[in-house]
């Protein structure tokens, strides 16, 4: 990645932290980016102290004015958009289907869904004319499968697998590679509302390697389809969960 331009969403804490210091161990320029401009702010400065390059973007996946500035200021400062990681996400608010506030359905799925669509939507307008490039959405497990009380959440993840598909086979002939990673159980400031015991005991139901994820288990995972050492990769959803998806359905009270 030495010498290569792009950016990270969702990068001021967690995946997108972890990779976005990774990408900037590998000597790339990242532009990291999120709503929380202190996390995002501490991101810069733990790229840089890896060795790389990094500014920080606030940015609101879920509003078109602000990805496009985002790519933008890549395709300015760099001139051009190497890598892309479309990271940027928020939980499920933990409802059934019958009880879920409208508000809280179309949360989600702006940030999770459409804000993935959006940042393809613009990163591919940079890297069709430069006939090359590689994104990675972030997906989930649970764009396999189903879990209780987490329809939005587990719709999007659904989502985000297809447009990965959709943009890799638009993109493919061009030079242009796109594909999703899809972690499990991954120990993220957006896991730290679940109580250290319940997480435990939701891994030792589910998660055959009896353990939970690292964001840089994860990372490494994510700098890889970035890098040429995937160059014949693309289309691709690549699951991180410690053989989650492998197990039986959980029972009822045990979701994702």
């Amino acid at each position: 990645m030495e010498g290569r331009a792009g950016l990270v969403t969702g990068a001021g804490s967690g995946i997108g932290r972890a990779t976005a210091v990774a990408l900037g161990s590998e000597g790339a320029y990242v532009a990291v980016a999120d709503v929380d401009e202190p996390g995002g702010h501490e991101t810069v400065e733990l790229v840089r102290a890896a060795g790389g390059e990094a500014d920080f973007v606030h940015c609101d996946v879920a509003r078109e004015d602000d990805v496009r500035a985002l790519v933008a200021h890549v395709a300015e400062r760099r001139g051009r958009l190497d890598f892309a990681h479309n990271n940027a996400g928020v939980p499920a608010p933990g409802h059934r289907i019958d009880t879920l506030p409208e508000a809280d359905w179309d949360r989600v799925i702006g940030v999770n869904l459409k804000g993935v669509w959006l940042c393809l939507k613009h990163e591919l307008q940079v890297m069709r004319p430069q006939g090359s490039g590689a994104i990675v959405n972030t997906s989930s497990s649970v764009g396999f499968m189903a879990s209780h009380d987490s329809s939005p959440y587990n719709t999007s993840k659904h989502g985000v697998l297809g447009l990965t598909k959709e943009a890799a086979i638009e993109t493919a002939a061009l030079g242009i590679r796109v594909n999703a990673v899809c972690p499990g159980f991954v120990q993220t400031p957006m896991a730290d509302g679940i109580p250290a015991d319940e997480m435990i005991r939701r891994t030792r139901a589910r998660v055959p390697a009896q353990r939970v994820c690292s964001p840089e288990e994860v990372a490494a995972a994510v700098v890889w389809l970035l890098s040429d050492a995937a160059s014949y990769v693309t289309g691709e959803g690549l699951v991180i969960d410690g053989g989650l998806t492998l197990s039986i359905v959980a029972p009822p009270g045990v979701g994702h």
